[in-house]
């Protein structure tokens, strides 16, 4: 049970990324992912509210520290979606959020097998050949190529998929729920920054700083439905994770939940005709393949 609420919470995942990334890119990600984060807040406190379970203190306090690391991770991801390569980001995002839990499952006694350690080592590689760029050409750099953004992405939902293995079975909803407002604080406390310095850059060039920073942490109207989706899926895939790792290993509901990207990428490439070239499409086949191994062991 616990590995299809894994595998269900990597489809809505899915979605609700490749949403997020079209949406991204005709307002502010940091507009974006507030909204969507707030009205995943909103999901996951009404399940909180239908289960009514009272939980202890240790569960509040592993929900608050989900939530820095799904906001972080949020942030970061929306960015990088909204203005980089979907097939890049996404993947390198899924590579931190699978193989980061695995060690931390390792330290906690879990024992996972050889063909578990054989995808950890694999996953090095991919991360190296995804990040290459398009055929090495100069300029290619990180951050336009969304890299950087994608490996901060993977460590912020790596903390995510950890802390919310430690919440224990039977503390309901509000743990995740008080992680939705923290991480909806924290995605705004980034976007004020990004606008901050949107703002100075105006300011020296003689534009409208206060435009400025309403683009940035407010959407326009014609993306403001789709965010709201995006935070729907996302809060619901949350919930399915949860639920998910309070069944089955930390090691095998976060790599599950961490195939998200093989949605992500196939709508990119169907709808976006985004490119893949042939290193960085060993690099996807090997992180799948890394994903893969680390499921089966």
């Amino acid at each position: 049970m616990g590995a299809v609420l894994a595998l269900a919470a990597a489809v809505c995942y899915g979605a609700s990324d490749f949403v997020a990334g079209l949406t991204s890119r005709r307002a502010s990600s940091y507009a974006v992912a507030v909204v969507a984060q707030a009205s995943a807040m909103v999901v996951v406190a009404a399940g909180a509210v239908a289960m009514g379970v009272a939980p202890g203190g240790a569960a509040l306090l592993w929900g608050a520290l989900s939530g820095i690391g799904n906001g972080l991770g949020t942030a970061f991801l929306y960015r990088g979606l909204g203005s980089a390569r979907m097939s890049v980001v996404a993947p390198l995002s899924a590579v931190g959020a699978a193989g980061l839990p695995v060690l931390v499952g390792l330290a906690l006694g879990e024992r996972p097998s050889a063909l578990a350690v054989a995808g950890i080592v694999l996953a090095l590689p991919a991360v190296w050949l995804i990040s290459r760029g398009e055929s090495g050409i100069a300029g290619d750099t990180p951050r336009r190529s969304g890299v950087l953004d994608g490996l901060l992405a993977g460590g912020g939902f790596a903390l995510l998929f950890v802390a919310l293995g430690r919440v224990p079975a039977g503390s309901g909803l509000w743990p995740l729920s008080l992680g939705q407002a923290v991480a909806t604080v924290t995605i705004v406390a980034s976007g004020v920054v990004a606008a901050r310095g949107v703002v100075a850059a105006r300011r020296a060039g003689s534009g409208n700083g206060a435009r400025a920073l309403r683009a940035t942490l407010l959407p326009p109207r014609t993306a403001a439905v789709p965010a709201l989706a995006v935070g729907v899926l996302g809060g619901g895939a949350t919930i399915l994770y949860l639920f998910a790792v309070q069944r089955s290993l930390l090691s095998v509901a976060a790599v599950l939940t961490s195939l998200y990207p093989a949605l992500t990428v196939l709508a990119a490439m169907l709808v976006l005709r985004e490119h893949v070239h042939r290193g960085q499409a060993v690099g996807l086949a090997a992180a799948v393949g890394a994903v893969v191994l680390i499921t089966l062991g």
